[in-house]
């Protein structure tokens, strides 16, 4: 019993220093959203920091500042969520498509 026990212990840390390794390696990644038609256009890295915004000066008018402030959001929420499926993608690879709480 205890020898499964040791087992499982050490499965389980090898396994948490796959998924750090990991973590490390995708948070270096970097992923592109756009909205606008590329107006607006937003990278971010696998950690889920937003690393540039690039904003096309055609769309930056005094008269519309709140069409920009939404083209903004978009890219940013969507560059957020492609690097959150990078890293569920990765992670799903890790585990075998294995839930884990608190983990993506």
């Amino acid at each position: 019993m205890m020898k499964g026990m040791g087992d499982l212990v050490r499965q389980a840390q090898i396994m948490q220093n796959k998924i750090a390794k990991m973590q490390e390696e995708v948070g270096k990644r970097t992923v592109e959203a756009a909205a606008g038609g590329g107006m607006v256009m937003v990278t971010a890295n696998g950690a889920q920091e937003i690393l540039a915004v690039k904003i096309d000066p055609a769309v930056v008018t005094p008269e519309d500042v709140e069409m920009l402030q939404d083209l903004v959001l978009a890219a940013v929420n969507e560059a957020l969520k492609k690097a959150g499926e990078m890293m569920k993608q990765e992670m799903a690879q890790i585990t075998g498509g294995i839930k884990i709480p608190g983990m993506f």
